[in-house]
């Protein structure tokens, strides 16, 4: 096969939640770019609006579903009115997430619960969804989970302390790896994209109060560009990255390497 061949994504669909900005909105680019039929969910019916507006403008086919991943009711009949009205999935990236800033000792549990439920339960109920519907009745599929470098390590005592996010993102990265394992033997790869700090709705609070610490914690000294994932995510949707599973791979100018 040409090489252009493993990286062609023609004819499949790609599911992205929080699709409607930011990251994922990045990854929709890429994904439609290289022929993939694109749907997103996010909360906001006006935001999805926009992004389907602009990827339609780049020449992507894309859809757009209103849904909140935090009402896990909502969950199995949303994957089962996509299936029926644009196709069976083949690409899922989970990018959808929620944070929380507060010292430990006074992190509200609400906030705690808010959180794990969007970040690891809603993760964990649209990804089985997807399984049981689409990539396990076709034998093959490409799961690409969006968790952090904040689920590699802790934070600097300079930052503010987000104990909620981290945890979460930690048990991202071995859901990765226990998934990988399991359906490794059923032609559905799992993998992980740990991004560093990229200017995004998530990071304003941060970045406002510490950019320039980071930036000069950063090995490459800036943050991530609205290219700088969408190759990585190119490489895990396509026939490229075949014989790779279970990985979790920081985009983060080198914060993990020191």
């Amino acid at each position: 096969m040409a090489l252009k061949e493993l990286f062609d994504l023609s004819g499949k669909v790609a599911l992205i939640t929080g699709g409607s900005r930011g990251l994922g909105l990045q990854m929709a680019e890429a994904l439609g770019e290289y022929g993939a039929t694109v749907v997103l969910t996010a909360r906001k019916q006006n935001e999805l609006d926009e992004a389907k507006a602009h990827l339609e403008g780049l020449g992507v086919k894309a859809h757009v579903y209103a849904n909140d991943l935090g009402n896990f009711e909502s969950i199995d009949p949303l994957i089962a009115q996509i299936h029926q009205e644009v196709g069976p999935i083949d690409i899922l990236i989970n990018n959808a997430g929620a944070t929380w800033g507060a010292p430990t000792a006074e992190h509200p549990f609400d906030a705690w619960m808010k959180v794990m439920n969007v970040n690891v339960n809603g993760t964990f109920l649209l990804t089985q969804s997807v399984l049981n519907r689409c990539m396990l009745p076709a034998g093959k599929g490409r799961i690409i989970n969006v968790a952090s470098v904040a689920g590699l390590k802790g934070n600097s005592p300079q930052m503010m302390p987000t104990m909620a996010y981290n945890t979460s993102k930690g048990a991202v990265v071995n859901f990765t790896r226990a998934l990988a394992s399991e359906l490794a033997p059923k032609g559905i790869t799992v993998n992980s994209i740990c991004p560093g700090y990229f200017p995004t709705k998530m990071t304003r609070g941060t970045l406002a109060a510490a950019e320039q610490a980071i930036m000069s914690h950063t090995p490459m000294g800036r943050l991530g560009t609205d290219q700088d994932l969408k190759g990585l995510a190119v490489l895990l949707s396509s026939d490229a990255s075949a014989y790779m599973t279970g990985q979790n791979i920081a985009v983060d100018g080198g914060i993990t390497a020191i």
